[in-house]
C-alpha cells in the first residue's frame, strides 16, 4: 500500500451559480460560516487519514464551488494537517481553483504563502458576449489580468475554456485559443459546452432559446484545438486536457490511472483500496475497493461531521467487474492509454474479462483503438468517439 494518494477537498460555495454548471455548488446570500466549515473539513480529513493509514501523498486539489472564496487560513490549515497526517512528496502538487475576479485574484499571494503551488483559473472565454452568455462575473480584461498575475505568483498555472458555444465558428475559436495560449500557461483544460440535466441551460435549451453547433462543426473545433495547442508546445494528454511535457495535472492523472484518492467536503467522492479498515455503510470486512460518497448539502454535511467525524452517506464495495470497467473507462481517456496489467492489479479481474472481444476487434479494425506495445490506446479518431464506443466495449 505504498502507492501515493491524491487528496481532493471540496469547497461548495460560489458567488453565483453558472447556468451550465451541474457541480455541487451553492450560493449563500447571508454569508458562510468559515470557521465552522474549516473545522469540519479538518475533522473529516483526520477521520479519513485514520482509516487510510500513513501513506505517501502526491497531490492536493482544492475544488468546488469556488475555492478562491475560502479564507487563506483555511487552506493553510488543511495543507498543514495533510502534512502531519501523511508523508507529503517533496514535489507535491497543490492546486487551487480560482475565478478571475478582482476580489479573488487579490488573495492569490496569500494562497501561495499557504502552500498552493498550482493555480487553475476558470476563465471559460476571452470573448465578452460569450462571458455574458455563460453567466461569468468577470470580463475579458479581468481574465487577462488574472492570468498575468497568477503566472507571476505560482510555479504552475492552468486555466479552463469552453468551446462549441452557440453561434461560434471554427475560425473565431482558433483566434480566441491563440490569444489564450499566448498568455503562457503550461496547462489548459478545453471543454465542449454540453447541456447538463437540471441546469438553467437545460431549461433554456429545451425551450429553444439557443442552439449548439452541429456535431460535425464541434468535432472540427475539437481537432482545431489540438492543432493550435501543439503550436504552443502543449499536447493533448487527455481528451480535454493539454499540457507542456511534465506539466500534466498529477492530481487528475491519479483519477485517470485509477489510483487511490480521498475526497472530503460536501458531496465529495473517493475510491480507496483498503486492506483492513471496515466499510462504514457496507457489509465487507476490508481488502476491497470502496466507493464513498458524502452528503451534498453543505450545512447538513457539516452537522454530520460535527456529530460523527464524517458525513458519509454511501459506501459500497466495488465488484472486480465494476473496478475493471471504471479503470478502462478512465484510462482510455488518456493519450497513454491503459496497461492491462494495471487494470488487472486494481480490479483482480483478467483484462479479457473486462471487454467485449468482438467489439474490441472491431474497434481495432476500424482504427479507433490500437495496441502500442503492451498498452491499449485510443487513436485520434477513437478519442472523438469515446463516449459512444465505451458503453459497447465494456462487458
Amino acid at each position: 500500500m505504498t502507492e501515493p494518494l491524491a487528496l481532493y477537498i471540496h469547497w461548495p460555495f460560489c458567488a453565483a451559480k453558472c447556468p451550465y454548471c451541474d457541480f455541487n455548488s451553492h450560493v449563500r446570500e447571508a454569508g458562510v460560516d468559515h470557521a465552522r466549515f474549516r473545522a469540519a473539513l479538518r475533522r473529516e480529513l483526520a477521520f479519513e487519514a485514520g482509516r487510510a493509514g500513513r501513506r505517501p501523498l502526491a497531490s492536493i486539489f482544492f475544488g468546488g464551488g469556488t475555492p478562491s472564496l475560502m479564507e487563506p487560513e483555511t487552506v493553510a490549515a488543511l495543507i498543514a494537517d495533510a502534512g502531519t497526517l501523511f508523508d507529503m512528496a517533496p514535489d507535491i502538487e497543490i492546486t487551487l481553483e480560482a475565478n478571475p475576479t478582482s476580489v479573488e485574484i487579490g488573495k492569490l499571494r496569500e494562497f501561495r504563502a499557504a502552500g498552493v503551488n498550482r493555480a487553475s483559473l476558470g476563465v471559460q472565454s476571452l470573448d465578452a458576449e460569450a462571458l455574458r452568455f455563460l453567466g461569468r462575473r468577470h470580463d475579458a480584461g479581468e481574465a487577462i489580468t488574472a492570468l498575468e498575475a497568477a503566472r507571476e505568483i505560482f510555479p504552475r498555472l492552468s486555466f479552463d475554456l469552453i468551446y462549441a458555444r452557440p453561434g461560434q465558428a471554427e475560425a473565431a475559436w482558433r483566434a480566441e485559443l491563440r490569444q489564450a495560449l499566448a498568455l503562457a500557461a503550461d496547462h489548459l483544460s478545453l471543454y465542449q459546452l454540453t447541456i447538463e440535466p437540471g441546469t438553467r441551460f437545460a431549461t433554456q435549451y429545451a425551450r429553444g432559446d439557443f442552439a449548439l453547433p452541429a456535431e460535425d462543426d464541434a468535432a472540427r473545433m475539437y481537432e482545431a484545438t489540438a492543432e493550435e495547442a501543439r503550436r504552443f508546445g502543449l499536447v493533448p494528454y487527455e481528451v480535454s486536457n493539454y499540457a507542456k511535457p511534465g506539466a500534466e495535472s498529477r492530481h487528475n492523472l491519479a483519477y485517470w490511472r485509477y489510483g487511490d484518492y480521498l475526497g472530503i467536503g460536501p458531496g465529495a467522492h473517493q475510491r480507496m483500496l483498503r486492506r483492513a479498515a471496515p466499510a462504514i455503510h457496507a457489509s465487507g470486512d476490508g481488502g476491497v475497493m470502496l466507493a464513498t460518497r458524502r452528503h451534498r448539502a453543505p450545512e447538513e454535511w457539516a452537522a454530520r461531521v460535527e456529530q460523527s467525524g464524517h458525513a458519509i452517506v454511501e459506501e459500497e464495495e466495488l465488484s472486480p467487474r465494476d473496478r475493471g470497467r471504471e479503470a478502462l473507462l478512465m484510462g482510455l481517456r488518456l493519450a497513454e492509454g491503459v496497461d492491462p496489467a494495471r487494470i488487472e492489479a486494481r480490479s483482480g479481474l483478467r483484462f479479457v474479462d473486462t471487454v467485449d472481444p468482438a467489439m474490441l476487434s472491431a474497434c481495432l479494425e476500424e482504427g479507433y483503438l490500437e495496441w502500442q506495445g503492451p498498452r491499449l490506446v485510443a487513436t485520434s479518431e477513437g478519442r472523438v468517439r469515446l463516449d459512444a464506443l465505451l458503453p459497447a466495449l465494456l462487458r
